[in-house]
């Protein structure tokens, strides 16, 4: 009996250490890298399937522990209990900064001890970016250089031009890491050739970057270009008339804006002030006449250069627009005569075509009186062919 007792002693704990080690070999930690906004919260979570009432713990990449199943270790407001059971740890850690980044640690005490790591990154938001280099107002032809910088960006941020909608690929970029040694600057200079379609275009730096959810941040530079004027007269009417009047508008573009336009007929001055009356733009000439015929010279002038057009005047007499306007009575004849021409000579043609086949059959008629020695003769012979002729008709009837 007391061999049986003392076997039973040393048996029991051995079944039981037996079924504790069993259970534990099914026992792991999970967890998942996590990766937030600075600034932002992070959930750490470490999950158990099977779990036979054994402790958790997370700890920070220091080793520090940060939480003893539901027990708080370190003192850092920051860091809260979200879940706390025998199959799940869960903490959190607010207000994420750069140095926050690194492996955190979930620990199973088993015997051993079991380990699971979860990667925290954190990235760095860009800040706005800057547009350098512009100086207002550039001249028509200038080459033009813009830089657009943005700071503070983990992993370093893309920058991306565009002008009028229009994305510009040749750029030069460039990577220069922080002196806290874990953000990036990022900067990209655009170098362009400016004409006058370019004045009031916005220039727009795009910075992309995985912490703006899509929405990215951007700067924007309004291009202000000075250029010399352009010039264009346009007239009221097409065709001037002697005896109305006449408007000639000098339409003139430019930046700055053209002082008033200078008019000049044929080199000079306009030669009556009294019926050529400019107001503003426009050259008003009341009662055209033939002395008003002419070059018409308008010129625009900035601070940049000068610019003209011209307008060849030609005063037309009305009556004779009337008649270029009406019917063309000569035209009308020559055709008409032309139609009446080929119809007589088609009706001549005709005639003569009918005239030689009826001489044909009167002659094929004669034929066996040519030969006869006297009128009366031939007379017989032409009415004994007729008689034949007939004869023949009958005999093929």
């Amino acid at each position: 009996m007391l061999v049986l007792f003392l076997c039973n002693l040393f048996l029991v704990p051995a079944a039981a250490s037996k079924n504790k080690v069993k259970g534990s070999q099914g026992q792991f930690p999970l967890t998942q890298n996590v990766t937030v906004v600075e600034g932002g919260t992070a959930i750490l979570t470490c999950r158990v399937d099977q779990n036979d009432n054994t402790s958790l713990q997370w700890s920070n990449p220091a080793q520090q522990t940060l939480y003893f199943d539901d027990k708080k270790a370190l003192r850092d407001n920051r860091i809260e209990l979200v879940r706390a059971s025998w199959h799940e740890l869960s903490i959190s850690v607010s207000d994420v900064s750069l140095s926050d980044e690194g492996q955190y640690t979930c620990s199973l005490f088993t015997m051993p001890v079991k380990t699971s790591k979860a990667y925290l990154t954190v990235l760095g938001v860009p800040e706005k970016p800057q547009i350098s280099g512009f100086s207002s107002p550039v001249m028509e032809g200038d080459l033009m250089q813009l830089t657009c910088k943005t700071s503070g960006s983990k992993p370093a941020a893309d920058i991306r031009w565009f002008k009028n909608d229009k994305e510009i690929k040749d750029v030069k970029y460039l990577k220069e890491e922080d002196a806290n040694r874990k953000t990036f600057t990022v900067s990209s200079t655009l170098d362009f050739r400016v004409d006058r379609s370019d004045d009031g275009v916005a220039v727009i730096c795009r910075v992309d970057h995985e912490s703006l959810n899509a929405t990215p941040q951007v700067a924007m530079q309004v291009l202000e270009i000075h250029y010399t004027p352009s010039v264009k007269i346009i007239p009221s009417t097409p065709f001037p008339q002697e005896g109305q009047p006449l408007i000639l508008t000098c339409e003139s573009k430019g930046k700055p804006l053209p002082e008033p336009v200078l008019w000049t007929k044929d080199g000079g001055e306009l030669p009556d002030p009294d019926r050529m009356v400019v107001s503003g733009r426009e050259l008003n000439i009341l009662f055209l006449n033939k002395t008003d015929n002419g070059t018409y010279r308008c010129e625009a002038t900035n601070t940049i250069g000068q610019s003209s057009a011209e307008y060849v005047l030609i005063v037309h007499d009305p009556n004779a627009l009337a008649g270029q306007t009406g019917p063309d009575h000569a035209l009308i004849g020559g055709i008409v005569a032309v139609v009446v021409f080929v119809t007589l000579c088609s009706i001549f043609l005709l005639g003569r075509y009918l005239a030689r086949h009826k001489g044909t059959y009167l002659t094929n008629e004669a034929k066996g009186a040519e030969d006869a020695p006297d009128a009366d003769t031939a007379i017989i012979n032409a009415e004994g062919s007729q008689v034949n002729a007939e004869e023949k008709k009958e005999y093929f009837i």
